[in-house]
């Protein structure tokens, strides 16, 4: 397992957002993304996890609302990581599954999934 500090892959969270197309960063509105140690124990090797309220179904009553959230989980991407890149290209690669879940889009792997 790769070690590092929460500061650390924080700042690999950021550098991974920072490499996500322009295409889907704008359609990540009013989301913000947080890390945390570890998903619920029921779903121990999830990697990330989209909550709130897909751009397709806000309505008019779509208004002052907290933020949707992407929670990025640092233990379980931390296990499957070999290097630094790897956590950045993994965070990535969740982040970019979570955009379909807030725009409704279909056709990409749920989030979290396990890779081959």
């Amino acid at each position: 397992m790769l070690e590092m500090t929460r500061e650390e892959f924080e700042e690999l969270v950021a550098e991974a957002l920072d490499r996500i197309p322009p295409e889907l960063t704008r359609l990540m509105d009013n989301v913000a993304v947080f890390v945390e140690d570890e998903p619920d124990a029921s779903d121990p090797e999830l990697l990330g996890l989209y909550e709130g309220t897909p751009l397709t179904d806000r309505g008019e009553w779509y208004a002052g609302v907290l933020p949707d959230r992407i929670t990025i989980y640092r233990g379980p991407t931390l296990r499957m990581c070999e290097s630094r890149e790897d956590v950045v290209e993994e965070t990535e690669i969740t982040v970019v599954e979570d955009t379909p879940s807030h725009t409704s889009f279909a056709g990409l792997r749920p989030v979290g999934a396990t890779r081959p």
